[in-house]
């Protein structure tokens, strides 16, 4: 049962339904990203290093994109645009520092993971009663937090299995938001 929009309805979850492709498009770069990971699990550093650079780069574009669209007519467009931010800066980060140890990268996308986990999770609360599937993204928060501190506290973890942990919570993040965005696409074919 699709949830009709009401005058009370929040203007984040309005700019949602009508950038649902992005979610779309964000869910999608991470299930590429985990699945490249799992085909080639005894790549070099430097391509793990390349490939979450340019992974962080495009989910952080896509999400500045969603917030500055839509931040005339919704005041909660910050939470997109510091999710985006926040990918952007690591991605950039990563670039910069090809040459980083493994432990440096576990670092950069531990934090990544847990700002992210934290906006979604804000972002998610925003919306509980609003969206039904809201609760997928405080999912995908939570996984991106989980990941996050569990990097940070096993940091010692073997290169492979830490790829397959990254592997893993990529293709997982992306489902959910595939599942998101395809959910919140019934708004914007509402408004269309």
């Amino acid at each position: 049962m699709a949830m009709q929009p009401t005058p009370d309805m929040s203007r984040l979850t309005v700019l949602l339904a009508r950038q649902w492709w992005v979610l779309l498009l964000r869910g999608l770069a991470a299930i590429v990203f985990g699945v490249l990971a799992w085909m080639y699990p005894a790549m070099t550093v430097e391509v793990l290093i390349i490939m979450f650079g340019a992974y962080c780069l495009v989910d952080g574009v896509l999400g500045v994109i969603t917030a500055l669209v839509g931040r005339k007519r919704n005041s909660q467009w910050i939470w997109l645009l510091l999710w985006g931010l926040a990918s952007i800066v690591i991605g950039a980060i990563t670039f910069a520092s090809p040459g980083v140890t493994a432990l440096v990268l576990l670092m950069f996308i531990a934090a990544w993971a847990i700002v992210t986990g934290l906006t979604q999770l804000v972002t998610a609360i925003r919306l509980r009663k609003e969206v039904r599937g809201e609760w997928l993204l405080g999912l995908s928060g939570l996984a991106s937090l989980i990941f996050g501190v569990l990097l940070i506290v096993i940091p010692g973890a073997g290169a492979i299995a830490l790829l397959w942990l990254i592997a893993f919570y990529a293709v997982l993040f992306g489902i959910l938001l595939v599942i998101l965005s395809l959910r919140i696409r019934k708004f914007g074919q509402l408004e269309a």
